[in-house]
């Protein structure tokens, strides 16, 4: 998760560059219906390419609140 965690920052940084959020473990939990990897849906995943910066921003802050919730 310090490699999502260190994405994160850089993606509150602003400007047009938003990084991915994949790590490349591209699992998805049955339960859940999330990427054990990053957190993202399905929906979510296919979406980001043609996501515009503020769209990606909104993804990483579902991100971020899911990995809260995940360590909690």
């Amino acid at each position: 998760m310090e490699i999502l965690a260190s994405r994160a920052d850089a993606a509150r940084a602003g400007g047009t560059f938003v990084p991915s959020p994949c790590i490349s473990v591209c699992r998805m939990d049955a339960a859940s219906g999330l990427c054990e990897g990053c957190f993202r849906t399905l929906d979510e995943i296919c979406q980001w390419s043609g996501a515009s910066p503020q769209g990606k921003r909104q993804v990483w802050t579902l991100i971020e609140q899911r990995m809260a919730a995940n360590v909690a």
